[in-house]
Formats: C-alpha cells, structure tokens, sequence
C-alpha cells in the first residue's frame, strides 16, 4: 500500500472537482464519502444530489475562513491531500475497510489524532476500486495548525501495519534514501513532449554520468555544462560554490523560461556537500590523462581495486563509502564495454543507484582506489580486450554480491533488492561477454593426458568444488588456461589456491567461469620459473607428458580424498 502526500495547496473546491469529476482519462467512476471528521450534516455530491461541491469546501474550509478573519497574515497551504493505494495484485477493499484505513492514515500524519475532538476536518473520497484521496484542511477547530512534521514517515510505518492486518502485499520499510516519485506533472510533460523519461530522471542519469570523470565539484558542473546542459551554479561573495541547480535543454516553463531542479530535489546523494565529500580526495592525485600507463592497465586496475572490497567492510563507514564508489565503476565499465553489453549494464547502473545510499554516513576518503580506479577507466582511450573485460564484468558480480550482504546485514531492505537487482543484468553482461573467450580458449584445449594431470591440480587445490569443475562444460577452457599460466612460468595448483581463496566460490552459479577470469587475470605476466622451459615444450596441441613430470605434478598435486570430492556447495 502506497500513500503519496502531495504539496500542500490552496484550492479545496478545485481538488474536489477533481476528485468527484470524471479523471483525465474518465477512469473515474461512483465517486463519494467513505470515512470523514465526525460532524453532523456534511455534504456527499456523490451520495446527496441536493449537495454541491461547492457546499462541501465550504464545508471543510470553515475553520480556514475563521482563522483567516481573525488573524492578519491569512493562511494559503491549508489543502493537505494524499492518495492512497493498493498493489494490483491486492484484493479490492470494501468501504467500511477503506473508510478504517483512512481513519488510521489521518491519525498517523497527526491531521486527526486519536480522542482529539478539535482535530482538522477531513474526507476520504474513493472513485475506483484500488485506491482513495484523503483531502484535509490543516487548521483545526481551535484555529491552531497541527504538527505535520515528519508525517510522511509516520504514514509509511502505518501503510506497512495496514498491509500486515488486512492481508495486502507488504512493502519494504523506507528508510528516507529515495528519489522522489515523478510527479503526474512532469510523466505527462515528458508524454506531451515525446521524451522517454522526465526532466528530473533524464537529469539524474546524466550527472552520475559525469561523476567519475570529475575529481571535484567545479569540474563536475564543467562536465555536465559540456555535455550540453544548463548548469546554474550558486555562489558566495568570495566565488566558493555554495549550490548547484541543473536543467534539461528545452525544459521550459510557460513563459519560455529554462526549468532548473536543485541536485538534491534529482536524488538524495546528489547535492552539493555529498558530491563534494564523494569526488575531493584528501590525497594528491594525478589527473587520469597525465598518466602515460594508464590506457594500457586501466581495465586490470579496476579489477585489482575491486580488491579493496574484501577487507574493511566491517567498518560501516568505509562499506558504505566504497559501495558509492562501486557505483560510479559500474557507471565507468558501462560508458567504455563494447555497444552489445549497454542495454544490461546501463540497467545495471540505474538500478544500482538506489544501492549506492543509505542513512550510513560514508567515510569517503576509504574508497580512493575504487574511485580512481573509475576515473581512470572514464578517461581511457582504449577498449578492453575481450578477456580483460570479461574478468572486470565478473569481478563486478562479486562486488555486487558483497554489497547486496552487506545491505542485507543492515537491514537495508531496499538497498539489497537494488543490488540483487543489478546482480541479475551484470550476470547477464559478464556471460554474454564471457562466451566468446571460453570458446576460443576450448579450441586450444591441451591433451588428454594433460587435462589429467590438470584436473590433479584441481582435486588438490579446490577439493569442495572439484567436481563442479570438472564437469562443467568449461573445464576445457580452464584447462588451456592453466597450460599457458603453466608455460609462462606460473604453477597451476598454486594460482588455483590463490584464486579459490581471493572470492570464495560457493555462491558461483559457475565457478569454472569464475576461476578463469581471475587465473587470466593474475597469471597475465610471466613469471620466472625453473619449470617453464619444460612446460612450454608441452604443446596445448599433442605433446605428451612424461611419466616423470607427471609423477612430480601429481606429488605436488595428489588427489583429493573421497569424502571432500563428494561436497557440492549450494548455487547462488
């Protein structure tokens, strides 16, 4: 159940005119009264055909008018109005229960409190089977105005018991970190206008757009101005930029004037003080273009500094502070993959923003790896290549994953279905981008006898998961990994337990995928090795091994037991 607390008005004849006329698209159908403030004689237009609509505001108007011929300054925002709604999927309520519901609404916001005979008079009108408008008018008998303050949380916590009684879909409990809902306005704006999105969305996405190729809010609001938007800055006397307000090109109002929405009227996290905290590093840096071994590495840098997620989380200030980073590298990684993987990881993006906030206060300064990490690969020139990016998108999956715990340790409840959420389309782009590398590696596949030998190394260095890889269609590829990691110098059981211990695998819906983007990755630079003369005589194409070097292999990699080769982790 949805109850949306409009801004305050100042018209009650104009609001019941809609409410009891035919709606916008005549959806609107036997509209009248199912619950009100307890006097006598209040008109119904929808029940009483002598009663008018005029009647009924002035009817709740009454205290209004009062106050305002006893007081000089008049009151103007006395319309308080919120509709509020089931899910589709709800059962249609009856009047009796919409009129208990809309009791138990004004009584949360504080417009009637229980027992309180002086309350602010009040309708709730129903003219669909899914949903009723509460109209209120927010001066009281006694002339005084009720406190309001924080009302909208205290409705949500009765909409989420409402929910629990009468047997309707439960939402989760929000927490004061979402973007606020377009309103009808602005869906219409965009309708009328043949835009996909509204100004503030459209907005939004541009901005995070632009946040990890700035290292500051001044050169932030320069970005956005180059990308074409009209950026309104605030200043004080001494030039220091106090605020911030952004338009969306051709967004006019009715006089032809540009349309400006402040950062924190876009989203929460998108004010002037928290991108300041987000994008300003207490530590010198150098710009992303001044550093020549940049384009080259940037991709196997990002991976490396999704590294930082494995230690620290257990400080909530530093969790937080590099799961806002992680978004801004999801954003990155979505600006430079190739045009195939943007429709999932631009979803992937969107969906992660809501996970990127919560109340947690984020200790910035703990995520500058991750952020200069995204700010390098923003600024890079050069493409991934195939294996690169593949090893990035699944190291992202894992980052997700930890984030999505995380949330869900806190009980951040929308937080982690954000994650889970993103989860599902990086999924999507990490095996999309994978395939083609599991099938050129296939083709390279070594020998039987080799693959034995390797599948040793395997059994001894990954026990619980040996049989999973093993038998997954993409052990081929795994092994011709571990060949040419083997021939560049590296020794197979070793980068197996390094990489089985660097993200544990039980979680992996496919760890044999998972174990070849990170062994490419750590093993992509040759490392001197007594044995790799006699590993690279070993061709991947028909070269035998020896009895000897396999008797050696399988001395460094002896079987595992049959009880651990019998464990399956649980698939995520």
């Amino acid at each position: 159940m949805i109850a949306a607390i409009k801004p305050a008005g100042s018209n009650t004849r104009g609001l019941l005119a809609y409410l009891y006329g035919p709606g916008r698209h005549d959806e609107h159908t036997d509209p009248h009264i199912v619950a009100g403030f307890a006097m006598l004689g209040m008109p119904d237009p929808g029940r009483d055909p002598d009663a008018t609509l005029t009647q009924l505001a002035r009817h709740l108007d009454a205290p209004v008018h009062l106050r305002n011929s006893e007081f000089g300054k008049k009151v103007t925002d006395h319309v308080w109005h919120c509709p509020v709604r089931t899910a589709p999927e709800d059962r249609h309520l009856s009047d009796a229960e919409w009129g208990e519901i809309a009791q138990r609404i004004v009584e949360a916001a504080g417009i009637a409190p229980p027992g309180d005979d002086l309350a602010c008079r009040w309708i709730a009108v129903r003219h669909a089977d899914d949903h009723i408008h509460i109209l209120a008018t927010t001066v009281r008998e006694d002339g005084r105005r009720p406190r309001l303050h924080d009302s909208g949380i205290r409705v949500g916590d009765a909409c989420r018991q409402i929910e629990q009684d009468y047997g309707l879909r439960q939402l989760k409990k929000g927490d004061r970190t979402a973007g606020r809902r377009p309103t009808q306005a602005e869906m219409h704006k965009a309708e009328r206008l043949g835009w996909e999105q509204t100004s503030r969305d459209w907005l939004q996405d541009r901005i995070r757009a632009a946040v990890p190729h700035a290292s500051s809010a001044e050169e932030l609001l320069a970005y956005l101005e180059a990308m074409g938007l009209a950026v309104k800055p605030r200043r004080g006397p001494s030039g220091d930029l106090l605020g911030y307000a952004v338009g969306r090109p051709s967004d006019l109002n009715k006089d032809g004037e540009q349309i400006f929405h402040p950062g924190g009227k876009i989203a929460p996290d998108l004010t002037l003080p928290k991108l300041k905290a987000r994008l300003e590093t207490t530590v010198p840096e150098e710009h992303p273009t001044a550093r020549r071994d940049r384009p080259a590495t940037a991709w196997h840098q990002a991976t490396d500094a999704l590294d930082t997620l494995r230690t620290g989380m257990d400080d909530d200030a530093h969790a937080q502070a590099r799961i806002t980073a992680l978004g801004d590298l999801i954003e990155a990684t979505t600006q430079k993959a190739p045009v195939h993987l943007h429709a999932e990881l631009r979803a992937a993006s969107r969906a992660f923003a809501r996970a990127q906030r919560s109340q947690i206060r984020a200790d910035n300064q703990a995520a500058t790896t991750l952020r200069r990490a995204a700010r390098d690969l923003a600024h890079t020139a050069t493409g991934p290549d195939a294996s690169a990016l593949a090893t990035l998108l699944t190291a992202l999956v894992w980052a997700t994953i930890v984030a999505a715990r995380w949330h869900d340790a806190k009980n951040h409840a929308h937080q982690a279905e954000a994650a889970r959420q993103t989860l599902h389309h990086l999924q999507a782009a990490a095996d999309r981008a994978l395939t083609p590398v599991v099938d050129s590696l296939a083709t390279r596949r070594p020998n039987d006898q080799a693959r034995r030998t390797l599948a040793h190394d395997v059994r001894a260095a990954v026990p619980n998961h040996a049989d999973r890889i093993l038998t997954d269609p993409a052990w081929p590829a795994l092994a011709t990994v571990l060949a040419d990691a083997e021939a560049g110098g590296h020794n197979p059981h070793q980068l197996l337990k390094e990489a089985a211990a660097q993200r544990e695998l039980t979680t992996a819906r496919q760890p044999t995928r998972v174990l070849i983007t990170r062994i490419q990755h750590t093993s992509r630079n040759p490392a001197p090795n007594p044995r790799a003369e006699a590993a690279r005589s070993r061709t991947t194409s028909g070269a035998s091994v020896s009895g000897k070097h396999l008797r050696n292999r399988q001395q460094v990699a002896a079987p595992a037991s049959p009880a651990s080769q019998q464990v399956r982790p649980r698939r995520h």
